[in-house]
């Protein structure tokens, strides 16, 4: 079935927030402890202000979101931005992550951005084996900063420039 990439609207919060509270729920992709409100979604929106907030649609139905977010606000950082992206785990593993990566650096591109980072769980191997695969290495860990579920984790930074 074909996968549409389309802007993010405020009618994809609901389903946004269920792919976003998954990774919550089942695993370290997703920092938070617990499950978070529809009323957050602006938060995402906020976040991406002025940069590219996709989400991935299959027969009318969100698959998947992915964002580009400034690494730091000022303005000695402006090369530089952090991005992210959650899938359905049915709908993982079929090249969308891939395609999705590709748009934002397109899009970094045309911003002027040269350097994207990724801020992954040290339980998120998958992540990590993925942005290796895609021309990202680690460029910094910050150890046992965070602690979900009882279980400390570092989290890998990862680099790449375009």
């Amino acid at each position: 079935m074909p996968v549409e990439f389309r802007p993010v609207a405020d009618y994809d919060a609901k389903a946004v927030m269920d792919i976003f509270n998954h990774y919550i729920e089942n695993g370290f992709a997703a920092y938070p402890e617990r499950p978070m409100p529809i009323d957050a979604f602006p938060m995402f929106q906020q976040l991406a202000a002025g940069f590219p907030f996709y989400v991935m649609e299959t027969a009318n139905k969100v698959v998947g979101f992915g964002l580009m977010h400034p690494y730091n606000r000022m303005d000695t950082f402006k090369r530089s931005a952090e991005v992210s992206y959650f899938i359905s785990p049915e709908h993982t593993g079929k090249g969308l992550g891939t395609e999705l990566l590709k748009m934002l650096v397109a899009d970094a591109k045309a911003k002027g951005i040269d350097t994207l980072l990724a801020s992954i769980s040290s339980y998120n191997e998958g992540s990590i084996r993925f942005h290796a695969r895609h021309g990202f290495a680690e460029c910094g860990r910050f150890r046992r900063v965070g602690r979900k579920r009882g279980r400390d984790f570092d989290v890998i930074w990862m680099q790449r420039f375009l």
